[in-house]
């Protein structure tokens, strides 16, 4: 007989959880059990200060990849967790990953994915809560798949009326796209200052740049009335409306 599955981790308490800078994790892809962490150091990326290089707004706004907001959850994070060169293991658990459907289905947990010819290249997804979003983590199968994915991240977030993009811990790469370390509890501040209802919610800005126009390049996600009209005007797809905010407000 197999063993019964470990109980979901209930949303409310996930949701306590990051509202006072903790967040669940696993010693291995298969285990039962979870661990609560707490970092003395975060890494946060300053919405205004994302490095959108040259090559890489080329990138978005020729449009390469097709990018989605919840079109394909459970696929990005089993993505996340798959083996990687040096990194066999994974701290996303069955049990984190079915847990986190579950937030994903309750509004609190979105995902954006990276799509070329019609399969799943590259992605990224976390938890989102008042004016903020907790990145867990990302992938990528193709050249900068992730990065796109990212900038579309940054730009539904100040679209959005965001204020904070978490991104747990430092890294080489991270540093390079803009993000900056700062104390737990500076970070801590930060997620109070947050609070409050955004804008515009990460389905809802991802709709106010994807289906301006007509595009109908929304799949996955539901728009609310007269969100694909709030996009920038001038811009004839989705990408280059990405690229251009961008441009404005830099």
């Amino acid at each position: 007989m197999h063993a019964p599955s470990p109980p979901l981790i209930p949303g409310d308490l996930l949701l306590l959880a990051y509202r006072n800078g903790i967040f669940p994790m696993a010693d291995s892809r298969e285990d039962p059990e979870i661990f609560w962490v707490e970092p003395r150091e975060r890494a946060i990326i300053p919405l205004e200060g994302f490095h959108l290089s040259k090559s890489l707004r080329k990138l978005v706004a020729r449009d390469h990849f097709t990018v989605t907001c919840n079109a394909a959850f459970a696929e990005v994070v089993q993505a996340c967790a798959a083996p990687r060169p040096g990194h066999p293991e994974s701290w996303i658990s069955a049990r984190i990953a079915r847990s986190y459907g579950v937030l994903n289905e309750e509004g609190h947990a979105h995902s954006i994915e990276c799509w070329l010819e019609g399969k799943l290249v590259g992605g990224l997804y976390g938890v989102s809560f008042d004016r903020v979003f907790c990145g867990e983590s990302m992938f990528s199968r193709a050249d900068n798949a992730s990065k796109v994915a990212l900038a579309w991240l940054v730009a539904m977030m100040r679209r959005g009326g965001f204020r904070l993009l978490d991104c747990q811990f430092m890294t080489d790469h991270l540093a390079s796209l803009g993000a900056m370390p700062l104390d737990q509890s500076d970070y801590c501040k930060l997620v109070a200052q947050a609070q409050g209802n955004p804008a515009l919610t990460i389905p809802q800005a991802y709709c106010a740049f994807a289906e301006a126009e007509g595009d109908g390049a929304g799949a996955g996600v539901e728009a609310g009335a007269g969100d694909a009209a709030a996009a920038g005007a001038g811009a004839s797809s989705p990408g280059k409306r990405i690229a251009q905010s961008f441009t404005q407000t830099s």
